[in-house]
């Protein structure tokens, strides 16, 4: 709404070449710099945390990639209020939550409305608040909205969901009803993950965080425990009947998959139906996982970051059986949030492609997937210096970018 720009990556880039060759003061006759090497060159240049090896070729710092088609970025709104998470409605606006607790619904054409009203009250301290939104796969029928928070307790504060009616006049949510809440509660206000996603199914994946004390910590692979886990429930919060552990003892049977740190992106790949999230690490070890039911996905055992000291987590371990390895890590970290796959085709080179919301990178990723395997990466909003919390595509096939600042925005890039 208040500027648009338009990009054409590649022919930038050769400019850019261009003038970094002239002002080189003693340049090689025989290393002529050209577009295809700044192309291949990885976005990453900061040098990493650790000097851990990865796991396997392409499972860090692969080689960049450069969207070929020309587009447009421009802010569809802003004023929003520490927005966190966003969903698309079935006519095409956008249904937004804000920490503080409430809702808003943001226009094709920018326009925000007031606060949707009727929200049980949520803990907005520290990384708390109102977090994800999602929409009834059946929202004509039954107008109902589903969502993730923070939730005070009598032994601190738990990750949460509760779901309830949007009136007709969609100026509240009517009988709202919490649906689950994820044991053990804890006194802080750190690492809530809440991510939702839903199954072809009609389930709900929820992601939760482990807390981050290095008390929670281990609960992560806790079978007994809903913190560092993915979990999937119906829509009246019970475990799903297809769920890895559903009649095992002392197993929380909503428990899909574990050894989780802080899982704030959760998507569904268009093709394959394959759940996928993104995960923050500490210093390094951020990670992209594509997620199979009933496994292990490490942590705090195995981790390619470091405690935020600088000492090894654990015993400095990246790898063990019967542990997953992240399909994808960065060092140092982005702090990957929100995830989305590209499903439309106004810019066709984007299909199947994984888009990320990042925080401290203050930009959106793109990553190109291959065989479940990361062939390019991209940055996209770098010279804003915002932080992104969520990303969403539109149903106009439009890429939505939300910023976590306390006047949010929504950015919109198209043709």
């Amino acid at each position: 709404m208040f500027y648009s720009l338009r990009f054409s990556l590649p022919l930038f880039i050769v400019i850019v070449s261009l003038f970094a060759s002239c002002e080189d003061s003693d340049p090689d006759p025989n290393d002529t710099p050209s577009p295809t090497d700044s192309l291949m060159a990885s976005v990453e240049t900061s040098p990493p945390n650790t000097n851990y090896s990865s796991a396997f070729d392409g499972q860090t710092r692969i080689n960049g990639v450069v969207t070929e088609t020309e587009y447009t970025v421009s802010v569809l709104a802003d004023g929003l209020s520490s927005p966190w998470g966003m969903v698309n409605l079935p006519d095409g606006r956008i249904l937004a939550t804000q920490k503080a607790g409430t809702m808003r619904i943001v226009s094709q054409t920018g326009e925000v409305s007031s606060a949707i009203s009727g929200i049980p009250t949520v803990n907005s301290s520290g990384q708390g608040g109102l977090l994800d939104v999602a929409v009834d796969p059946d929202f004509t029928n039954n107008r109902m909205i589903y969502w993730s928070f923070s939730q005070d307790g009598g032994d601190g504060t738990a990750t949460a969901v509760a779901k309830g009616r949007l009136s007709d006049d969609e100026t509240q949510i009517e009988n709202a009803t919490v649906i689950y809440t994820a044991i053990p509660e804890f006194n802080s206000t750190l690492h809530y993950g809440s991510r939702l996603a839903w199954d072809a199914e009609g389930n709900l994946f929820v992601s939760t965080g482990e807390r981050s004390s290095t008390v929670t910590r281990p609960e992560a692979q806790e079978l007994d425990a809903a913190l560092g886990k993915v979990l999937r429930i119906t829509t009246d919060g019970e475990p799903a009947s297809e769920n890895p552990f559903i009649g095992q003892d002392d197993i929380l049977p909503e428990i899909y998959s574990y050894g989780h740190r802080n899982v704030q992106g959760l998507a569904i790949h268009p093709s394959t139906g394959d759940l996928w999230e993104a995960e923050l690490g500490p210093r390094g070890g951020d990670e992209v996982n594509l997620i199979e039911p009933g496994r292990d996905y490490g942590w705090p055992t195995i981790s390619y970051g470091l405690e935020y000291s600088g000492d090894a987590i654990g015993g400095g371990l990246t790898q063990q059986n019967g542990m997953e390895q992240p399909v994808y890590y960065w060092d140092p970290v982005v702090s990957p949030s929100g995830i989305t796959f590209y499903t439309g085709n106004m810019i066709s080179e984007w299909t199947d492609n994984l888009f990320l919301a990042a925080l401290s990178g203050q930009h959106i990723v793109r990553l190109v997937i291959e065989d479940n395997m990361v062939v390019g990466e991209e940055r996209l909003l770098e010279g804003q210096g915002l932080r992104f919390r969520d990303v969403l595509e539109g149903t106009d096939g439009s890429l939505y970018a939300l910023t976590d600042e306390a006047n949010g925005r929504i950015f919109r890039i198209s043709l």
